[in-house]
């Protein structure tokens, strides 16, 4: 086991649960994106035959480009700012050149310094292998366009455009994927920057609400406590508690 992880009960619990989904990848790496576990289903996914194929490689070792490229990239990402990566819509790569739509969640791994020693994560099959066109690639755009530009006065009718959607069945869409409707969506993403901001920067609680997309600083403080338990305060305290912020910057690649 490489980094100091000291996991090897817990990952091989782990993997055997995951074995019995076949429609959800599951792994986890070393702090330079080598595999240390992984599930069948993946290592099915890229056309091995053992997962020993797969393990002490890495995505670009395994992936061809630019998917390889793309998850290593990821993976970098996740370890070298310690935050997180959720329910990503993402085409991901089959065997036989077949790809599909994920949902790809990756978490950092840490020690009990908390140092960050690897990453854990998840990929759910969102269709069959080669269904790619039951979800238009614009919906991808447009949700990217969502965490590049949560600040502004986004509205589900501007995504369901830019994902060349009509409003109901991009809500449809939406539903399906991320059992969330649009707005929540929208409010969810705007949280999730809010508290990455709260958590690695100095910065007035009032000025990352406006930047976030929260004119109102009430609503937004009502809306942070609804999802995180907490007030946005209360949430800064007790996570430069438990970490110290990184420095890094905190958009996903």
């Amino acid at each position: 086991m490489t980094g100091g992880l000291g996991l090897m009960p817990v990952h091989s619990t782990l993997v055997d649960l995951y074995d019995h989904l076949p429609d959800v990848v599951f792994f986890m790496k070393d702090i330079d994106g080598r595999y240390l576990a992984v599930n069948q289903s993946l290592v099915d996914r890229v056309g091995l035959r053992q997962k020993s194929d797969l393990i002490g490689r890495s995505a670009r070792e395994i992936f061809p480009s630019p998917y390889g490229d793309r998850y290593s990239t990821q993976d970098d990402w996740v370890m070298h700012t310690g935050n997180r990566i959720e329910d990503r819509l993402e085409l991901h790569w089959y065997a036989r050149g077949r790809a599909g739509w994920c949902l790809t969640t990756k978490i950092p791994l840490r020690d009990d310094d908390g140092r960050v020693v690897g990453l854990v994560g998840i990929s759910r099959d969102l269709g069959a292998p080669g269904e790619a066109g039951k979800i238009p690639a614009a919906l991808g755009e447009a949700l990217d366009y969502l965490e590049s530009n949560f600040g502004e006065a986004l509205t589900p009718t501007h995504l369901a455009a830019r994902a060349k959607l009509s409003p109901v069945r991009f809500a449809r869409l939406i539903k399906r994927i991320f059992r969330l409707t649009p707005s929540h969506l929208i409010t969810q993403t705007r949280l999730a920057a809010a508290s990455r901001l709260l958590r690695e920067t100095d910065r007035q609680v009032a000025e990352i609400a406006v930047e976030c997309g929260f004119y109102d600083h009430s609503a937004f403080t009502r809306a942070f406590r609804s999802a995180m338990g907490a007030t946005p305060t209360e949430f800064r305290k007790a996570e430069h508690r438990a970490f110290p912020a990184t420095g890094f910057a905190s958009r996903r690649p």
